[in-house]
């Protein structure tokens, strides 16, 4: 057995202690406007970090080890594996996926966090509680129902091995990517919320979270087209898309996060679109979360989706929470988010920017409905129907022209 192994259970149930605690030392110093409890908090979403990291070096260490008494090892390594993919199982199986998400939430937080308190941000303390709440949510998830530090009672002589199809370099490459896309809209989603909750809605809130937002969309950009491609040369596809469900919940959060980056132009040059920029990143972050569930659910079938778990039920209630929250705080802000300027005409670029954020979200509310279909079709007839790529093609492709 893996000493390090052993401190991996430890190290997850410690940093939900510290998220916890950073989310509520944060509130509290803001509400109480004492700078040492914000402090505090800071420093307990760097202790969130640390104790996460020790918890992924911990699983890493044991899948080396080939440390067959952890229930995740067996089923995603074997002795004959070669190490770039026994590294690469790290994120192969869902909950040292999870796991992984967790450890780039909480390490870009610490970097986000200390970058803006390095600037003197007035949202800093706000932002924490925020990103440490979040990461509490995948924290309980890691050490309840899908935790990666299961002990097996009979050890096995050796394990599975992971999936042939992932034996690829495009596994080593691609999931990371689409993780540290999904995981950067974090920091922008938290700064957005520590801007309707201490009420300064003027651009710095997105203006200092910029890079986070170009590189979440630049890591995610690349991050699809390399899925693309190892779908192309493993999958066999004659393609380089299928309107795969796994692919469209990695598409969507894209489809949202695009008109996003070219609105926030808009309210920086002129004071436009406030409410819709807030509203955008908010459907973001939404849609990172909701293509989480829908991987990790099972409740749509997928050639690269993980097994049906009762994991599903903790998302449901995660994002109506949190769907929830984030309509009552955009109701609450509106008075303050009313716009400077107004769109002076329909041939003007302020327009041609509007009419291409709605293609773009008319385009996500195709996708994100087709691809639940199956869903919607057993709820309303008792009946799953799927929807084939070549209806996703006949309204998609004219779209995308457009």
């Amino acid at each position: 057995m893996s000493w390090l192994g052993a401190l991996g259970a430890p190290a997850v149930a410690a940093a939900l202690a510290f998220a916890v605690a950073a989310a509520g030392l944060c509130t509290a110093g803001t509400a109480a406007r004492r700078r040492d409890l914000a402090e505090a908090g800071v420093r307990a979403v760097h202790a969130t970090f640390a104790a996460t990291a020790l918890a992924a070096a911990a699983l890493l260490a044991a899948l080396v080890a080939r440390d067959f008494s952890f229930e995740y090892v067996a089923a995603y390594t074997s002795r004959s594996l070669p190490l770039p993919y026994t590294v690469a199982a790290l994120w192969g199986g869902m909950e040292g996926s999870l796991l992984f998400w967790t450890l780039l939430l909480t390490g870009f937080s610490a970097l986000a966090l200390r970058t803006a308190r390095a600037r003197s941000s007035r949202y800093v303390a706000w932002a924490g509680a925020v990103l440490a709440g979040v990461a509490a949510f995948f924290l309980l998830l890691l050490l309840v129902p899908a935790s990666p530090f299961t002990r097996l009672a009979t050890v096995p002589a050796d394990g599975s091995g992971l999936n042939p199809l992932l034996q690829s370099p495009g596994m080593v490459a691609h999931p990371p990517l689409l993780y540290t896309g999904f995981v950067g809209f974090s920091i922008p989603f938290a700064f957005a919320l520590a801007a309707l909750l201490s009420g300064h809605l003027d651009d710095a809130w997105f203006v200092q979270t910029r890079r986070w937002t170009l590189f979440a969309w630049s890591a995610l950009s690349i991050g699809i087209v390399l899925g693309g491609a190892w779908a192309y040369t493993e999958l066999g596809w004659g393609g380089y898309w299928a309107w795969d469900p796994v692919e469209n919940a990695a598409f969507m959060p894209l489809l949202a996060g695009t008109p996003f980056l070219h609105s926030a132009m808009l309210q920086e040059r002129r004071g436009m679109f406030k409410v819709w920029n807030v509203f955008l990143m908010c459907l973001t972050f939404m849609m990172t979360i909701f293509g989480t569930f829908l991987t990790r659910s099972g409740m749509i079938a997928s050639v690269h989706s993980f097994a049906r778990s009762s994991i599903g039920e903790y998302f449901v209630v995660y994002m109506v929470i949190m769907a929830i929250a984030c309509a009552a705080l955009i109701v609450w802000r509106l008075p303050l988010l009313r716009a400077e300027h107004r769109i002076d005409s329909l041939l003007s670029r302020d327009f041609v920017f509007l009419l291409n954020n709605w293609i773009l979200m008319g385009m996500l509310f195709f996708v994100l409905v087709a691809t639940t279909w199956p869903l919607i079709s057993e709820a309303l007839r008792d009946q799953t129907v799927t929807v084939g790529p070549g209806f996703y093609n006949k309204w998609m492709v004219p779209l995308g022209l457009v």
